[in-house]
């Protein structure tokens, strides 16, 4: 059987900037004075299909950024992108919660929320239903997202944020001495690399002895395949990066009955394999030379149309078993988004640390997705099904191609990929 492991941590640094003081008036209208989640106190027209709607959008859009700003550093085929957009939103949510006035509606904005429309208390709550049921845990599949906070020891964050990440975001948090910088990155990364069972082992290299706060936000998932693949069928084969490069890579086989599709507008062919529980893969193949044209028309509304036009057929499918890891730097990305005071002398994070000479250094992403054929490390079965006597459609992932992974039941994009290259690390 197998499976595919996803982690992924982001991390955001919030640092001095005393000779740049900012102070404000204007109060925060949506304050969260001692956040409790009530859910039977909650709003009703709140529901959380808003908070996965808003993510959604961000998720896709976050991703055409990503994508874009990789075309301009020498075109798409230079790097795999890997992300977690629901955990990049969440940190950035976490985030809002000491934000104010103008830097917390850039904030809100960014992610895709309309601060006219919902009261920022309701986001955090939505965030806080979103992250038990994902973290609810069923059989073959297992999934565990979370926060932390790391303090200088001589800092005393204000106590109505304390209450927002614990309460909220479930967030643990830590005093620690980032003078004694290597003591406080052995802490971290044994931390990181305990919350993502080891398969992130060094999320931090080097932090800068002025860092106060450490915000971190990580996930983990490991999920079988409804169908596993069986490991015998897995041979090498040609993996066409570009005209120009070809790679070997173990190629995974599977033939059966799947859902798939074909858009002809965009130029792609859509291939959905599920996983044990609520979450499936959706394997998105352009044509050759259109792997630009797809990235860049993602949306929630062509996602919804490829489900559409999904039927299940015989197929053969060829997947590449591979590794891949995606590391990027978002300050310049949500910058374009609109998130930019957090960044800058303009930062009101006053409700973090009572004062507001405090900025966002950068924010970093790490994120790993591991694609095999087994579902469990012991676990050895296999499963075959009964196909109709007709020639399969064949499905062969064999160039890059767009991986997009989402929770059913709450429809929340947890993985996003571009796979240029499945040799690269």
């Amino acid at each position: 059987m197998k499976t595919i492991f996803l982690l992924l941590s982001l991390i955001a640094g919030v640092l001095t900037d005393n000779p740049y003081p900012h102070t404000s008036n204007h109060p925060n209208k949506y304050n969260c004075d001692n956040y409790q989640y009530e859910p039977n106190q909650r709003d009703a027209q709140m529901p959380i299909h808003v908070l996965v709607n808003s993510n959604s959008d961000f998720a896709f859009k976050f991703f055409r950024k990503v994508f874009y700003s990789g075309s301009q550093q020498g075109g798409p085929g230079k790097n795999n992108i890997v992300l977690s957009p629901i955990i990049i939103s969440s940190a950035f949510a976490m985030l809002a919660l000491g934000a104010k006035d103008n830097t917390l509606d850039q904030i809100l904005k960014g992610l895709d929320f309309r601060p006219s429309k919902i009261q920022e208390r309701m986001i955090h709550e939505g965030f806080h239903e979103l992250m038990n049921m994902l973290n609810n845990g069923e059989a073959g599949y297992q999934m565990e997202m979370g926060k932390c906070l790391f303090v200088q020891n001589q800092l005393h964050p204000e106590q109505q944020f304390l209450n927002g990440l614990k309460n909220m975001y479930g967030g643990d948090i830590y005093f620690e001495n980032f003078k004694n910088a290597a003591e406080t990155e052995q802490h971290i990364n044994s931390y990181i690399e305990r919350k993502t069972h080891g398969k992130i082992s060094k999320l931090v290299n080097g932090i800068d002895p002025i860092t106060e706060i450490l915000l971190i936000s990580y996930i983990y998932m490991k999920a079988k395949w409804k169908k596993p693949f069986n490991p015998k069928f897995t041979k090498e084969h040609n993996f066409y990066v570009n005209p120009y490069v070809v790679v070997k890579v173990p190629m995974m086989f599977q033939m059966g009955m799947f859902e798939i599709g074909r858009d002809d507008e965009r130029f792609c062919s859509i291939l959905k394999i599920p996983y044990e529980g609520h979450t499936a893969a959706y394997f998105i193949l352009p044509d050759k030379g259109q792997l630009e044209r797809v990235a860049s028309s993602l949306s929630c509304g062509v996602l919804q149309t490829w489900k559409s036009m999904l039927s299940k057929s015989s197929v053969n499918v060829y997947i590449p078993k591979c590794l891949v890891s995606g590391e990027m730097k978002l300050k310049d990305i949500m910058y374009s988004m609109g998130v930019t005071d957090v960044f800058t002398d303009k930062a009101d994070l006053s409700g973090i640390t009572g004062q507001p000479q405090h900025r966002l250094s950068e924010a970093i992403h790490k994120a790993v997705i591991m694609i095999d054929e087994r579902g469990t490390e012991a676990s050895a079965a296999t499963s075959m099904d009964l196909v109709p006597m007709s020639i399969p459609t064949i499905m062969r992932y064999n160039r890059p191609f767009i991986l997009i992974i989402q929770e059913q039941k709450t429809q929340s994009i947890l993985f996003m990929a571009n796979i240029l290259n499945p040799t690269e690390k």
